[in-house]
């Protein structure tokens, strides 16, 4: 029985085959006059030499084409009204379908405006936490002109200012300093969310770092940690000669981040560093941070508590999310400032972070408190007064090298210490034979300004002129009594004349700055690069100094 059946399959297939041109336009009539609806398959046609059409479709058939028909035209026939009233049945379907979906969305409530609530609610309507949003191109605003040239001068005027712009009032600080830094060097820093790396950046700025630290910090000490692998690695020891450190931390360069942190043995080795500092010396530790967690051997609170007890502050620059335990050491640390933990949001506010640091920390007054219970404490003939011994060596030239007593090499010249007479090749240092300090009159002059910084600059209020107060070689015009001037044209540190802005060529919606800064003491006015090296690099005002 199965053999006649196979039989007939291959007489149906070959008879499909073998249809003449006039079955084709047959059936390409009935495919235009029958449309199925959606969800019913289509017979689909293949042109060509061997016209074949494409049985792959899924069709419905009668009960009669189920049992077989020999005849190739009752079996079209067949098939013509099968396709014709599963079409039918399908739009039918499709119809009822679409009608109800109709009727049940009619029936669904709409949906309701939520409310904010007034607590949450911010200046614009929405929520609170939405109007801290700010687009990088909503502060870009062109002038009449469709120029731009006033908001990029002034967004680098912003910039420059904002470095300066620091708190001036007067604190006790540590003018001598030692810092340890302590930089992570574990597997998560070499994510590359800062270019390129983490670990290339952290290393870049730490070495910017150590520049401005001693150039502002010059009888300062400093030295280096490596967290890698779980144990902490000395880079660099503690030292006030900063090629020393940035020569040895280039070299550390060439190790790739591996491994966990671990914040308790960085801790503990730079307690170990510190041990032997003067009493007279702040205690002070930087950790540039960029995991979300440590792996510690032991108990790290107990480390914190002798951190605490031997005065040593903390500071933390996190390159990832905040951590609890680092929120916790800061806390611990510094009598509850936690003004001391930073979170880097891109490489500029990484900088910025760092140049913090630079200035030193001011003293608290818990610190004087310890102190003070600390003198109580001693006998009356062991008390110490906050008097430091400082050497300032005599600078000599040799016709032949001869070895120093710091590094035992060879130079032609060097410093002699006034107390035992050791030669040293360069200051600030410490004697290594009578540990004495070391320095040149010109690094105390620089380390002073910390504690008397210089006031920062008045900004002139911005003064609208028209065309008609400007000259034809652009500078104002003196024979106008009525138009409102300037005490001075030029800057009186580089004598460079000022920029003079019309309303004609700027809008003043965007220009908002005069370009012009005034001493409050002397009364002179400087430009804006003047106003920037005055206040981070020569700490003196030319005009009180030229006044006396």
């Amino acid at each position: 029985m199965a053999r006649p059946a196979r039989k007939k399959k291959k007489r149906k297939e070959k008879s499909h085959l073998a249809m003449d041109s006039d079955d084709e336009d047959v059936y390409s009539d009935r495919e235009q006059s029958v449309k199925p609806a959606d969800g019913v398959a289509r017979r689909t046609r293949t042109q060509g030499p061997n016209a074949k059409i494409n049985n792959d479709v899924a069709m419905l058939h009668d009960d009669s084409d189920d049992e077989g028909n020999n005849r190739e035209e009752d079996e079209d026939d067949d098939d013509g009204e099968s396709y014709g009233r599963a079409s039918a049945a399908a739009a039918k379907r499709a119809k009822s379908a679409s009608a109800a979906s109709g009727a049940g969305g009619s029936n669904k409530p709409k949906r309701q405006k939520v409310e904010i609530n007034d607590q949450l609610k911010g200046a614009n309507g929405g929520y609170a936490w939405e109007d801290e949003i700010k687009r990088s191109w909503d502060i870009v605003k062109e002038d009449k002109d469709g120029s731009l040239v006033g908001l990029v001068s002034g967004l680098v005027e912003a910039n420059k200012m904002k470095k300066i712009y620091k708190n001036v009032t007067p604190f006790q600080r540590g003018i001598i300093r030692t810092l340890i830094l302590v930089i992570d060097c574990s597997q998560a820093m070499a994510e590359k969310d800062l270019r390129p790396t983490r670990y290339s950046l952290t290393i870049t700025y730490a070495l910017e770092f150590i520049g401005e630290f001693f150039d502002q910090n010059p009888i300062s000490q400093l030295g280096i940690v490596a967290m890698r692998n779980g144990i902490a690695t000395v880079v660099s020891e503690v030292s006030g000669n900063p090629v020393d450190h940035i020569n040895n931390l280039k070299m550390f360069k060439k190790n790739e981040p591996k491994g966990d942190p671990s914040l308790q043995n960085a801790l503990e080795m730079s307690r170990g560093l510190l041990l032997h500092t003067s009493p007279h010396s702040t205690k002070e530790v930087l950790i540039l941070f960029g995991t979300l967690f440590t792996s510690d051997p032991g108990d790290i609170f107990k480390t914190v508590n002798h951190l605490v007890e031997e005065k040593i502050r903390v500071r933390i620059i996190g390159l990832n999310a905040q951590v609890s335990i680092c929120s916790k050491i800061v806390n611990r640390t510094n009598f509850g400032d936690g003004l001391n933990y930073g979170i880097v949001l891109n490489e500029q506010h990484f900088k910025e972070l760092l140049t913090d640091c630079i200035t030193p920390m001011p003293i608290l007054k818990q610190n004087k408190k310890l102190d003070a219970q600390n003198q109580a404490q001693q006998p009356q003939q062991q008390k110490i007064f906050n008097l430091i011994k400082m050497g300032f060596p005599t600078r000599i030239t040799e016709e032949e090298p001869s070895f120093c007593s710091c590094h035992s090499n060879l130079n032609y010249g060097g410093y002699i210490c006034p107390f035992c007479k050791a030669k040293i090749c360069s200051l600030p240092a410490i004697c290594p034979t009578c540990n004495l300090m070391l320095i040149s009159s010109t690094h105390l002059a620089r380390s002073y300004h910390h504690l008397f910084p210089l006031k920062n600059y008045k900004e002139v209020p911005l003064i609208k002129f028209g065309a008609e107060h400007i000259g034809n070689d652009g500078q104002l015009n003196n024979s106008n009594t009525n138009a409102k001037q300037y005490k001075s044209d030029r800057c009186y540190s580089c004598q460079l004349e000022f920029p003079v802005k019309n309303n004609e060529e700027y809008d003043w919606r965007i220009v908002k700055s005069s370009s012009r800064y005034e001493c409050e003491d002397c009364k002179n006015d400087f430009c804006i690069d003047c106003n920037v090296f005055i206040h981070e690099t020569l700490h003196n005002c030319p005009g009180c100094e030229a006044q006396g």
